[in-house]
């Protein structure tokens, strides 16, 4: 096959595996299956984790965190083990795909375009690309989370370390080993994560975001249904504003 040709299908290949697969929402999949309603109509009106939690409790939403991780770990070692056989660019590979999974999730086709935040997909996308920024990334996420106990803060903070730190690493081996697509592709994937958290940003600066907690209760967003109410089909009120 024409290398070019090749090339050429290996890209699309992953970006379209990658939002295809990662546009499976199992937020959305789980609210309907679980408790007869859509998430994306609840709280935050969110399709993710935080979201799912705060509304439903810890009971099933941890079945969406590593549903989450696992759709995103999927396509990026495929096609990250793809790039490296074929060109020795496992990190590209990576980053490439993660990107379009943070698309997939974010916009998915299967949901007319309205998923989460892709926050779960960018963690995953960062350790695969580098374990050793993913660990700085989640260390930095978990401390803010547990001290100031803003997830969208958090969530942030830990987009915007991963370039820095990635770029650090490379400087620090001094190899110069870094594919500067790569550092792009991190930096587009952070800058995603940073504008599907604007509404967030803003009630930041306002002091009017709600605080999250990891393990414990999280205080239900006005018009949450609470799961017993979900499960015998009554609908809860409307969210007379979006939380996180």
């Amino acid at each position: 096959m024409n290398p070019t040709l090749l090339k050429v299908l290996l890209y699309l290949g992953a970006a379209l595996s990658a939002y295809l697969i990662c546009s499976v929402n199992p937020a959305i999949i789980l609210s309907k299956a679980i408790y007869h309603q859509d998430i994306r109509t609840l709280g935050s009106h969110n399709a993710g984790f935080t979201n799912f939690k705060r509304c439903f409790g810890g009971r099933h939403a941890w079945f969406v965190f590593f549903l989450d991780i696992a759709k995103s770990l999927v396509p990026c070692i495929v096609f990250g083990l793809l790039f490296r056989s074929l060109y020795d660019a496992w990190q590209l590979g990576v980053a490439f795909t993660g990107f379009f999974g943070m698309l997939g999730h974010a916009y998915p086709i299967w949901y007319r375009f309205q998923g989460g935040k892709a926050f779960l997909v960018y963690v995953a996308t960062v350790f695969m690309v580098d374990w050793r920024v993913g660990l700085i990334a989640f260390g930095l996420f978990l401390l803010l989370l547990f001290t100031v106990k803003y997830m969208s803060l958090a969530s942030l903070s830990t987009a915007l370390s991963a370039p820095v730190a990635l770029f650090l690493f490379d400087l620090l081996d001094g190899n110069g080993s870094l594919n500067v697509w790569v550092l792009v592709l991190c930096l587009l994937c952070a800058l995603l994560l940073v504008f599907r958290h604007k509404a967030n940003i803003v009630r930041l600066i306002h002091g009017e975001e709600k605080k999250f907690s990891l393990f414990g209760k999280s205080k239900q967003p006005a018009g949450a249904g609470a799961p017993a109410a979900a499960s015998e089909g009554k609908a809860p009120a409307s969210a007379g504003h979006k939380q996180e």
